[in-house]
């Protein structure tokens, strides 16, 4: 009776896990669009270029040895091994090459791989271009970093290997780029995604272990400390319901975030509300790069279908002009 059983179970067991392999298969390599990937490229290299407009002026005072951070410290004060402008000015140097010229040869560099990377013009090697340059720009003033840059870097990173290029691009206007939906752009996203959804979960339950962000005080600092406050938030101290339902709000959408943003039903919900969050911070915090950044990753991941189109049925006017040349 035991072996007969056994003998039972064991077809099941099979079929069940050739449909979760299968179901698996489906969801990281079943063909996709590029397009939330092109979206993700574009979105990206456009908040870098306006973040760039807005260090150009002050480029000096960062990355130069008789900036804010001087000489010997300067080239000290990032990890030891990773590239810096101060090598590239040593190493320029014997030629005759000034260190204003090589910030500035460096600024023209990433700007021209940036716009690469938004036109989609030799696309991988503009991402790389882009990622190596903002790279070795983080490591010379590794102090000025926050999480717009982090975000920033590893995102292109990832379009270094990503097929960017295959939507809304010159190389896929000039033919470089194959058309069809993929597996590498299926895959891609699916990192893509599945790296937001680690982001926020984290983010969301490292905040929630604290009090502040249940009783209002995170809320509270993040608007009257002077770093970060745009508005006069004086009045909260007498509402502060107001600051313990936004810092409810925070917890909820960002532990809540890989929940649901993956259903259907849920999916737009979560996306204007994470998106929403991020205005909020750019608004409210000043911190405008690191809001429009993250708010281009969950639009591109989550608000780009990326399921191939249904091909169009031909109309009646082509099925009569079929029958008539047969």
């Amino acid at each position: 009776m035991r072996l007969r059983t056994c003998t039972l179970l064991l077809p099941k067991a099979g079929e069940t896990a050739a449909r979760l392999w299968g179901s698996m298969a489906r969801f990281a390599f079943a063909p996709a669009s590029a397009r939330p990937l092109a979206v993700l490229r574009i979105g990206l290299a456009s908040v870098l270029l306006a973040q760039a407009a807005l260090i150009a002026p002050i480029a000096p005072e960062l990355y130069s040895r008789s900036g804010i951070v001087q000489g010997e410290l300067l080239d000290g004060s990032g990890a030891i091994g990773f590239p810096r402008i101060g090598h590239l000015v040593n190493a320029l140097s014997r030629f005759g090459v000034g260190e204003s010229s090589v910030i500035a040869g460096m600024g023209v560099l990433y700007v021209l791989s940036l716009a690469g990377l938004l036109l989609g013009w030799r696309t991988r090697f503009s991402a790389a271009c882009t990622w190596l340059v903002h790279f070795t720009l983080m490591m010379t003033a590794e102090r000025t970093n926050y999480g717009a840059d982090q975000f920033a870097n590893i995102f292109l990173f990832y379009l270094v290997f990503m097929p960017s290029g295959a939507a809304l691009s010159l190389d896929r206007a000039l033919g470089r780029a194959p058309p069809e939906p993929s597996a590498a752009a299926r895959l891609a996203l699916r990192v893509v995604q599945l790296h937001l959804c680690l982001v926020y979960l984290s983010s969301g339950v490292e905040k929630a272990l604290g009090a502040a962000w249940w009783d209002g005080d995170a809320i509270w600092r993040s608007l009257m400390l002077p770093e970060y406050q745009r508005f006069d938030f004086s009045w909260l101290a007498h509402h502060a319901w107001i600051a313990v339902a936004a810092g409810w709000l925070v917890l909820l959408v960002e532990i809540g975030y890989p929940f649901f943003i993956w259903p259907r039903r849920t999916r737009r919900l979560w996306v204007a509300a994470t998106v929403g969050l991020h205005v909020g911070i750019a608004v409210f915090m000043r911190l405008d790069v690191f809001g429009a950044i993250m708010s281009v990753f969950t639009l591109a991941a989550f608000g780009v279908k990326a399921d191939p189109r249904p091909a169009r049925e031909p109309s009646a006017v082509a099925r009569c002009a079929r029958r008539g040349e047969a």
